[in-house]
């Protein structure tokens, strides 16, 4: 992932939290005027909360037309390459359009906006009622698909990234804001309920008056419905109210209120105190919504605050071992390099193979991790990661299944910074190189030519050091390793398996052996020929041979 596309995930991430955050203000807009018994709605807030709905969309939108010009990375047929990147616009709009491209398309679409500044202003006063009722359905069935969004694009970016923030604080603020967010939806629910509490109770009065009582003029209109002046008080004690039960508070202190600041932060207190206690002073009525309302901010009380704390903690445990444990290292090697008075040139080298292996690894040893997986499981590894490696070698292709097992349990992990020389022109081979990815620049002066040159850049899949291949398989080879025959250096980071020489010797003693064995076999096997292939085969045949021929016949 590019930095630019890491820092627009970040923007769109936090352009997503700021959206959940708009959406439940326009749970804010119905205020009740208990002067004429109804309810209207707050023009001020309709058009604030439009506008800033507008705004988020904006990102939405951009985040749509980047998903159809972003390439991704998909599954490689080898195992030397993490993937293979799709820059096809046709193959990325396909795989859009399969995934998430219609929840982001539901969550953009402006249906609160349509709403508010086009139906309402041109309905009835009877009618607007049913308006406002669409108008929540509608903010909350768009809320589910923002919210979805957030937590894979949070997870893209952990991968890329490592983690969200550099340092954990911010990381447990992020977790609190979240909190804090959760506090902030219960409360604009709660305070709409309230309403709608307050509004279902007028509408039984009105339903069970005799006088003729409109419900249509619930809604602040031309008319009033006075006789309600007397019905639906709310009870100012600290006895349950058997009408509203949790929603006295609402409708006493902030339902008629069309202070906005005073009511969001009110029921924002509210919902965090509820939150905190998980629910366990509320105080309910015998309505059904009521009581699942509360089992709700009861339930959800408990969940957050068990994810808090155990996110701080091993958020906060994890990354402090991790930057202590990094630090301690740092040090020591500081101290060692000044002991030794290395220059700053060569320090700062040693400093940035350091940081780099720590990125790439993130201080796991490697290998002490396969040393402790069961042998089986050991073996599947290293092959999946090596086979691949190893069959680019075109000796190793007859290699039976046991030997190249044998062989990636040999392999080593190593890594490279940008400008190591990995090996120079003459100098002995010590081992030999599978590359994983990276670049590497490969030099050779010495083709027989005076000025001879002649350079070669090896990527992924390739190897070098195969000069210990026909040294290792050579039966009057001496112990004096050979020489290389070209200069490597590393153009870019690079990640690699090194397998040295005394254990590419060792291996190749047994794949002679074994290859030997074949003959005797085929000697002993037959009886009727045996005079012939003594007479025919060469007794260099049954010596360790430098290329075997694997496709002699077996039985």
């Amino acid at each position: 992932m590019g930095p630019f596309l890491q820092s627009w995930n970040k923007i769109f991430v936090l352009s997503c939290i700021f959206a959940v955050s708009v959406d439940p203000l326009f749970f804010y807009i119905p205020v009740i005027n208990e002067n004429n018994t109804c309810w209207y709605l707050d023009k001020k807030l309709e058009i604030t909360a439009s506008v800033l709905r507008f705004f988020t969309d904006i990102f939405y939108i951009l985040h749509i037309i980047f998903q159809f010009r972003t390439g991704y990375i998909a599954s490689s047929p080898t195992t030397f390459d993490r993937g293979v990147l799709v820059e096809d616009r046709y193959a990325i709009a396909k795989r859009y359009l399969s995934t998430y491209f219609l929840i982001d398309v539901f969550a953009v679409l402006p249906l609160p906006q349509v709403v508010i500044l086009v139906v309402l202003p041109n309905l009835r006063s009877s009618e607007v009622a049913k308006a406002k009722n669409i108008l929540m359905f509608i903010v909350l069935c768009q809320y589910v698909p923002r919210l979805i969004r957030i937590r894979p694009l949070y997870l893209q970016i952990t991968r890329s990234a490592g983690v969200i923030t550099e340092t954990p604080w911010p990381g447990a603020v992020l977790i609190l804001l979240i909190y804090l967010l959760a506090s902030h939806v219960l409360g604009a629910l709660w305070y709409l309920l309230s309403i709608e509490r307050k509004d279902a109770c007028w509408r039984d009065v009105c339903r069970n008056n005799s006088t003729g009582c409109n419900q249509a003029y619930l809604y602040c209109g031309d008319k009033e419905n006075i006789f309600l002046q007397t019905a639906c008080l709310p009870i100012n004690s600290n006895n349950i109210d058997p009408n509203f039960g949790i929603y006295v508070p609402a409708l006493n202190n902030v339902s008629q209120s069309t202070d906005f600041l005073a009511k969001l932060f009110y029921c924002v207190c509210w919902g965090l105190q509820n939150l905190s206690s998980r629910g366990q002073n509320l105080k309910t009525s015998t309505y059904a919504w009521e009581n699942l309302f509360a089992v709700f901010v009861s339930i959800s009380g408990l969940v957050l605050f068990a994810l808090l704390i155990a996110n701080v903690q091993t958020y906060l445990k994890s990354a402090h071992l991790r930057e202590e444990e990094m630090r301690v290292k740092s040090r020591d090697t500081d101290q060692w390099m000044s002991y030794r008075l290395l220059p700053e040139n060569l320090k700062e080298r040693i400093r940035r193979h350091e940081n780099y292996r720590w990125h790439q690894t993130s201080g796991v040893d490697e290998e002490l991790l396969l040393m402790n997986l069961p042998k089986d499981l050991r073996r599947a590894i290293k092959r999946h990661l090596c086979l691949s490696l190893l069959m680019r070698v075109p000796m190793f292709e007859n290699m039976d299944d046991p030997l190249l097992d044998a062989l990636c349990d040999r392999l080593k992990s190593v890594l490279y910074t940008e400008g190591s020389c990995i090996i120079r022109e003459e100098d002995p081979v010590y081992e030999m190189l599978f590359i994983m990815r990276g670049d590497l620049m490969s030099v050779t002066t010495d083709g027989g030519i005076t000025g001879f040159f002649k350079s070669d850049v090896l990527k992924g899949g390739d190897f070098c050091g195969e000069e210990l291949l026909t040294w290792a398989l050579d039966p009057t080879s001496v112990s004096r390793l050979p020489s290389s025959t070209r200069t490597v250096e590393t153009m870019s980071e690079v990640e690699a398996f090194a397998l040295t020489a005394e254990d590419l010797n060792f291996r190749a003693a047994i794949y002679a052996s074994r290859f030997t064995g074949n003959m005797m076999r085929i000697l002993r096997r037959n009886t009727t020929r045996k005079a012939w292939l003594q007479e025919s085969v060469p007794a260099r045949l049954l010596q360790k041979p430098a290329e075997p021929n694997f496709a002699a016949e077996e039985h």
